[in-house]
């Protein structure tokens, strides 16, 4: 029966990779891979001899010689157990994108757009990539990936010049959702599953993610692409909310607030996400009444915002597919590691791999399996590969090995345009060619994951 349920497993997340190829959106092999490997677990319970207790994080060696309702009993249990870990993040994430969704209802990004003034190549490619590792460490990569380049197609014309500021920024947002624990999905789920605390990560890794960031925008910078200046597009013309700047500063400070809140309290990410929600959706209520004047009472626009709140309007925007996929996956996973699969895979990673990297202070999890995570990520989703090494390893809060796996992740899928949630984004939204960006932007992808991978280790021996 294990054989089977991995057997779905992998045809799943084959589905998962290819979505590209078969037209079919990643969530529903997602969905169907959760549902079946637990639908095989109820009935085959009692064929299993083990039984990974994820609380304890321990094997149940005497699992096989209990009886048939204790062991459903255990299976209900568990299930409960990772659907309340899963629902944490889940949760988080759509308090996040509902702030985001209220700033851009405001029209907050547009403060940004009307700070570029300079026709510079070379300095838009500097502003987007900072900008790009500031804001994705703050409203996470993917929704600094969308907002960026939304704001590129606003300021520059031409495609050709466009995509290769994209292929930067998807480098630099991913760099920067590394060091922060909201600024990445694999991150997150660190943070809230005790394995990274705020602190730590910050000084660990916001120098290799740094270097990251730096050295492929440095190489670019010296690219044909990034030499000369750019015919800019002028204004659109749309009339400037006046409310627009402090929507984006209260949006962007309310999540800011949220693992201070954790520090704080001690609560949850998720309680404090709701609380950050809850006070910009009291300004955004308050805001939109006023939002329009007088003079524009009979325009569509006016018509069209007074016949719903900017809440409601917010969360008919934020990505529910993206919510049901991280379900699906998560849960997934949770089936393998609660039948002891990714425990036991992990031992024979351990005894299998080479040892490089004495200096890692745990049991035996060589550098080299940490960079394969990251190189694999590019490859596969990193959500499943992080969920996976979160079954697999047990070092304690704050192990160096957590902060080097949140490195690798979030840093490893920058190598193929498909290997992150930005790139995908990117991809769908200035229709860059998978093959174009392997030529042109992956080797500065790989060069800045190596860099920030050397200066991870050095930070490593120092701290």
């Amino acid at each position: 029966m294990e054989t089977v349920i991995i057997l779905v497993f992998v045809f799943g997340y084959l589905a998962i990779t290819l979505e590209h190829n078969i037209k079919i959106d990643k969530l529903i092999p997602a969905l169907v891979m959760m549902a079946i490997t637990w639908a095989l677990i109820s009935l085959g319970i009692d064929g299993f001899s083990q039984w990974f207790d994820s609380a304890n994080h321990s094997l149940m060696e005497n699992f096989g010689l209990l009886p048939h309702e204790e062991k459903m009993h255990l299976m209900e249990e568990t299930l409960l157990h990772h659907l309340g870990k899963t629902a944490e993040i889940l949760v988080f994430l759509l308090g996040a994108m509902t702030i985001v969704e209220i700033i851009d209802y405001f029209d907050g990004f547009s403060t940004i757009k009307n700070a570029v003034n300079f026709n510079s190549r070379k300095k838009l490619l500097w502003m987007f990539s900072i900008l790009a590792f500031v804001l994705s460490a703050i409203i996470d990569n993917l929704t600094a990936t969308i907002v960026l380049i939304s704001i590129l197609q606003k300021i520059v014309k031409e495609r050709d010049v466009r995509i290769w500021y994209a292929g930067l920024i998807i480098i630099a947002a991913n760099a920067g959702g590394a060091w922060s624990p909201i600024g990445d999905v694999t991150t997150t789920m660190l943070w809230i599953g005790d394995k990274v605390s705020t602190g730590k990560l910050l000084s660990y890794l916001f120098i290799p993610s740094l270097i990251c960031m730096v050295v492929p925008t440095f190489i670019a910078s010296f690219l044909k692409p990034f030499q000369g200046t750019l015919e800019l597009q002028d204004s659109d013309g749309k009339p400037k909310n006046k409310f627009s700047s402090t929507m984006l500063f209260l949006g962007l400070g309310a999540i800011i607030f949220v693992p201070i809140f954790k520090v704080i309290t001690h609560l949850p990410p998720y309680v404090g996400m709701m609380l950050s929600l809850g006070v910009v959706a009291i300004f955004a209520e308050v805001y939109s009444n006023s939002k329009f004047a007088i003079s524009e009472v009979g325009s569509d626009e006016h018509a069209s915002a007074a016949s719903h709140s900017p809440v409601h309007h917010s969360l008919s925007k934020i990505e529910l597919p993206s919510i049901l996929f991280f379900l699906g996956i998560l849960m997934a996973v949770a089936a393998l590691e609660s039948l002891g699969i990714l425990f036991g895979f992990a031992g024979s990673l351990q005894d299998t791999m080479p040892m490089l990297g004495t200096e890692f202070h745990h049991e035996g999890v060589s550098d080299l399996v940490v960079l394969l995570l990251g190189v694999g990520s590019a490859v596969i989703d990193n959500v499943p590969l992080v969920a996976a090494s979160l079954g697999m390893f047990s070092e304690p809060l704050d192990n160096e090995l957590w902060h080097f796996i949140a490195y690798s992740a979030g840093t490893g899928g920058s190598m193929l345009i498909i290997g992150s949630a930005a790139g995908v984004v990117a991809m769908g939204m200035e229709k860059i060619d998978f093959f174009w960006y392997l030529k042109k932007i992956s080797w500065l992808a790989f060069v800045g994951f190596i860099a920030g991978a050397a200066a991870f280790m050095v930070t490593r021996a120092i701290f």
